[in-house]
């Protein structure tokens, strides 16, 4: 033992028998357990066919590279989800692919861009993610996303089924009008899958609570002192601001601009209420909004439309929490 050193040889079987030992206590042993103990959500449902193959263009194509699919346990993370991800949240996507294959990692490390792991609720517009994967910029004008357009195809607009997905690309994006671009198998895949990336609510049972931010400065820039309600400047951020954009100018072809509409400086805001509730479907030239009935609160629509109501020029007169109530109970009456 004393010129262990000197024999290379048994040096280096010690080294792998060791790392050998460690890697199946550590790793490997845990790991299996874990499989075993791990049970689907009570709510959670499998992936379809077409989502399946959206994950595997998903992992692909590198979006694990850029994105995560984990809501951490600390106060900044729940604007990603509503509770921290527990390893039941990826029982379906976590599947082997064999006894000696395990499924590639989708948790991502990195948050060049923002965490996925609820954007199916945070943005369910089919037409949104098709113009965000063509081109990014259309929708974000400030991300550095590559856009993905060998997923999509152009045709001449002769050329063109009824089958056929067509996006409605801004002229800014499209210089040639005898083409329009129609999305792939591929790529209404990989929609498909984003927007089944949502959180499954977990009912009579503890709930993951957030680890408290250290400061109070995030929580006392929620409350509003003029009429109790949310702060709806970061809610515009949040829910509007993708397709609205931050200036309130919408994108032309695909979302409408709030700056100056005659719907946001309307005096009977009735009408302003039903969209942010029911959403809105009723122009072709605009990509179709989703409904935030179950998403949003009376306070939370409130806040949002007084500050798309006084914002960016804007003068009209505000709503309350009251006005919001009454409307969604009005509508309810209208639902057979």
């Amino acid at each position: 033992m004393i010129n262990l050193h000197k024999d290379h040889e048994s040096l280096l079987t010690i080294i792998i028998v060791v790392f050998l030992g460690l890697s199946t206590v550590i790793a490997i042993i845990p790991a299996y357990d874990m499989q075993e103990k791990v049970t689907p959500l009570p709510k959670g449902l499998d992936l379809t066919t077409s989502e399946r193959n959206g994950l595997k263009i998903y992992i692909s194509e590198g979006c694990a590279a850029c994105h995560t699919q984990q809501v951490r346990s600390i106060a900044m993370d729940n604007k990603w989800g509503k509770r921290p991800s527990i390893p039941s949240d990826y029982y379906y996507s976590k599947q082997r692919l064999s006894f000696l294959q395990q499924s590639p990692s989708i948790l991502g490390s990195e948050r060049t861009g923002p965490d996925l792991t609820s954007v199916g609720t945070r943005q369910p517009s089919d037409d949104w993610h098709l113009l965000h994967l063509y081109n990014p910029r259309i929708v974000v004008k400030e991300s550095i996303m590559p856009g993905y357009s060998w997923l999509f195809e152009k045709k001449k607009k002769s050329a063109v089924s009824e089958k056929d997905v067509v996006i409605n690309v801004p002229k800014e994006f499209m210089n040639d009008d005898k083409y329009d671009i129609v999305a792939t198998k591929e790529v209404l895949d990989l929609v498909a899958y984003l927007k089944s990336l949502k959180q499954v609510d977990l009912y009579n049972t503890s709930s993951p609570e957030f680890i408290p931010a250290l400061t109070k400065k995030e929580a006392a820039s929620i409350a509003n002192e003029a009429n109790n309600l949310p702060d709806g400047e970061q809610l515009y951020i949040d829910k509007c601001s993708a397709c609205h954009q931050l200036n309130g100018e919408g994108l032309g072809g695909a979302f409408p601009s709030l700056k100056g509409s005659p719907i946001v400086l309307d005096e009977n805001h009735d009408l302003m209420i039903q969209i942010i509730l029911q959403g809105y479907d009723a122009r072709a030239e605009y990509a179709v909004m989703p409904s935030f009935t179950d998403q949003l609160t009376d306070a939370e629509i409130a806040a949002i439309a007084n500050h798309e109501k006084t914002s960016w020029g804007n003068k009209a007169p505000t709503i309350s929490e009251e006005d919001v109530k009454k409307v969604r109970e009005y509508l309810k009456t209208l639902t057979p």
